[in-house]
């Protein structure tokens, strides 16, 4: 088996591994061990831990001495942690994005918006607000910050799905529109604002749960 060859399977093991942390089907603490990985992809030990690497640098799992790797536990201070990583990240990216933004790719951009306002389940929204994202950044053409940007975003699906885990209302989104709004009128600045307060609105407490401390926003 080729260098190649053990990077594609570890890249295929790493996303099939994240998808079912981010959606709950590994739960946190659960045991993530290379001979049972390596059985059940059907491959040797290296792209597996190539992979369980992968997931570490993502804040999916830990390395614990003694105990091996396991599926990472979060908690709202994380939650905010990555919102505020999150918004700077893509504050940088958005600045650097506009001049290259065409009509085109805002048009995809509101057909994703529209996608998620339709959404009447958790994983189809959270792909629509992941798509819109990542078509208004992806101009940035700077690579190795919308590698880590997407790596925030797996964290925010993962308490979005945990958060959501009893049920989904499809949240009411106006910031979209208002950033797109912007960007079609070469506002950058102010396209920036909205996005920077959009995504720091996770883990912080809507005013209207005042009344329920243990419930944040999740969703940006």
């Amino acid at each position: 088996m080729t260098n190649h060859d053990e990077e594609t399977i570890a890249g295929r093991i790493s996303r099939i591994l994240a998808d079912q942390i981010v959606t709950g089907a590994l739960l946190p603490g659960s045991k993530l061990k290379q001979d049972y990985l390596a059985e059940e992809f059907g491959s040797s030990h290296v792209p597996v831990r190539e992979a369980l690497r992968r997931l570490e640098a993502q804040g999916l799992a830990v390395r614990e001495p003694r105990r091996g790797v396991r599926v990472a536990s979060f908690d709202l201070a994380q939650v905010q942690e990555v919102a505020r990583m999150r918004a700077a990240l893509e504050v940088l990216a958005l600045r650097n994005a506009a001049p290259h933004l065409t009509p085109t790719i805002l048009d995809q951009a509101e057909c994703a918006t529209l996608d998620g306002d339709r959404a009447t389940d958790v994983a189809t929204w959270q792909a629509a607000n992941r798509r819109f994202h990542q078509l208004i950044l992806a101009p940035c053409r700077m690579p190795r910050l919308l590698a880590v940007i997407d790596d925030l975003h797996a964290a925010s699906a993962r308490f979005l799905f945990a958060s959501w885990s009893s049920g989904w209302v499809t949240p009411k989104d106006k910031d979209h529109r208002s950033i797109l709004t912007h960007l079609r009128e070469q506002k950058t600045e102010q396209a920036v604002t909205v996005l920077d307060r959009h995504v720091q609105r996770i883990g912080h407490r809507p005013k209207e749960s005042a009344a329920a401390p243990e419930r944040f926003a999740i969703v940006g």
